[in-house]
């Protein structure tokens, strides 16, 4: 399709409320900011709901119209913030198609641009990590798509929208320490997916919703404004003197005041339009007779809603569904594997790792008491940070001291979930201590070490962190792990283990078991697929 028509935006407003519909509960449940009141979902599907029957109770031959009639549906059935924030989001595509028959993709871009200025303009103090930042995002990616036809200028502003959802914890602390993306963003993502379904007509690939984790210990913890206020107020407004039709960012001053008086008993306030004399007025606040009284001296409110968020949260689900869980950081596809067949929950790092990757992870597995087993030294910082939180928001969190995934591994043979959580984790701790760690790796750069100067390409032997062996490249990796092995074994020792690396040569494992199997008949050996990409062999002796 390479132009939307009428007929597409029913079929794309029909579709955005079946898939809605279908992520309600997920969004529902991911929704933390401003307030945790679990009504992201529902009120995104209401809103377009509104703007479908509207669109179906108008006839419409030209897109503009077919948009025009989607945005007034929305604004007059907005629910919440998120709602409110659909409505001009609707209208900015109806502003940028104009009375046009169909829209193209130069035209889809302009549209979008302008749905970004209406959206902001609706929120009183916009936050970065929210739906704003999401759209705002998919509108520059659609500006800067080197080509103009409408799906590919479609597809990239849904991509982008969708990357830009992921990023949104690392930008809204109340969304990292929940372990989700912004609810409101995801929405968004959905529609842009929808709208890029309809266009393309293949299906485009869901964005994640990352953890759905219910907040109960979170609802204190407001982000915007001051906790004391307990309602939500909203209403339409129309009868406003002439002048103030054009829009609540061209500056009409009876709506500015409006504004100021909201701003003066509460928070959270949008006062936003459709351009033809209609308005939409969202306010949290305590005192409900102030912020309708407000509208009767500006005009004329009416269809007026309140809602408590007190009762809203209530209704939501308890936060954690068992009592403990494990979670194993670890890099190589093949440890992470193994780890995960033990039951462990798994997080494989990247090249950068932030403290909100990490407290996703933990908050992810919506257990009461969760115990830490870092087999990354180098994550130990943003890791601190994350605990740090996650046990600010009321969740049990323990670090097992472990510098290596044979570590973990020991640790975890050990962890028992009929044994008490104090016990279980000095169980595990021990189990690590006693687990001699070494590894084979080449280096990387010139250094000294305990056994003299190395250069880049050659093997280095460690034990514990520390140098023991070095041979020049080229070097056979399995005569050096053996003689690694040996003196890890020199203080006794019944089991080694040995995760081989990707770059690991096909056979050492014979190797060592041959050289195990002569020189340490009583010892066994374990080896596995560990996919680690800094060292060629990581070895464990208990």
């Amino acid at each position: 399709m390479q132009a939307l028509d009428a007929v597409a935006v029913r079929q794309w407003a029909d579709a955005c409320v079946r898939s809605l519909d279908a992520n309600r509960e997920d969004l529902d449940r991911i929704n933390v900011f401003p307030v945790p009141d679990g009504d992201t979902g529902t009120n995104l599907l209401q809103t377009m709901r509104s703007a479908l029957d509207a669109l179906l109770r108008t006839p419409v031959d030209n897109v503009g119209a077919a948009l025009g009639a989607l945005a007034r549906g929305a604004l007059a059935g907005a629910r919440g913030n998120s709602g409110v924030i659909l409505s001009q989001v609707l209208r900015g595509l109806a502003e940028g198609a104009q009375s046009a028959s169909t829209m193209s993709g130069s035209s889809f871009r302009r549209a979008l641009l302008r749905a970004d200025v209406l959206a902001t303009a609706a929120v009183s103090k916009p936050v970065a990590g929210t739906v704003l930042s999401v759209l705002h995002v998919a509108a520059e990616a659609a500006r800067d798509c080197a080509s103009d036809d409408l799906d590919d200028v479609v597809t990239v502003a849904a991509k982008a929208g969708a990357e830009a959802l992921a990023n949104t914890p690392r930008q809204l602390a109340v969304l990292a320490r929940a372990g989700v993306v912004d609810a409101g963003g995801r929405g968004l993502v959905v529609l842009l997916d929808t709208l890029a379904a309809v266009i393309t007509g293949r299906a485009v690939e869901d964005a994640p919703v990352a953890v759905t984790v219910p907040r109960d210990s979170l609802t204190t913890a407001r982000e915007a404004g001051s906790s004391e206020f307990e309602y939500e107020v909203m209403y339409l407004l129309d009868g406003v003197p002439d002048g103030a039709e054009t829009g609540a960012e061209d500056g009409s001053p009876q709506v500015e005041r409006l504004k100021g008086e909201l701003q003066a008993i509460g928070d959270c306030v949008s006062v936003v339009g459709d351009g033809a004399g209609l308005w939409t007025v969202h306010v949290h606040c305590n005192d409900i007779g102030a912020a309708v009284e407000a509208g009767i001296r500006t005009g004329r409110p009416h269809r007026i809603t309140v809602a408590r968020f007190a009762d809203q949260i209530a209704a939501q689900a308890p936060r954690f569904v068992r009592d403990r869980a494990i979670v194993v950081l670890v890099d190589g596809e093949g440890a992470a594997e193994l780890f995960r067949s033990e039951g462990a929950v798994v997080f494989e790092p990247g090249d950068t790792v932030t403290a909100a990757d990490l407290l996703a992870v933990v908050v992810s597995t919506r257990a009461r008491q969760v115990t830490v087993l870092p087999a990354e030294p180098a994550l130990r910082e943003p890791l601190d940070e994350a605990v740090a939180q996650a046990v600010a928001a009321g969740q049990d969190v323990v670090v097992v001291p472990t510098f290596s995934p044979v570590q973990a591994l020991a640790a975890l043979a050990v962890h028992s979930p009929s044994r008490r959580a104090g016990d279980d984790v000095v169980a595990m701790a021990e189990a690590a201590a006693a687990t001699r760690r070494g590894e084979v790796a080449v280096s990387e750069r010139e250094a000294i070490t305990w056994v003299g100067r190395c250069q880049p390409g050659d093997l280095l032997g460690m034990v514990d962190g520390e140098v023991v062996l070095i041979e020049p490249g080229g070097a056979d990796v399995g005569d050096l792990a053996c003689r690694l092995v040996d003196r890890m074994l020199a203080s006794g020792g019944e089991l080694v283990t040995v995760l081989l690396g990707r770059a690991a040569p096909d056979g050492v494992e014979r190797v060592l078991e041959d050289h195990l199997r002569v020189a340490h008949p009583e010892v066994e050996l374990a080896a596995y697929q560990g996919g680690q990409r800094d060292a060629l062999l990581v070895v464990g002796v208990e």
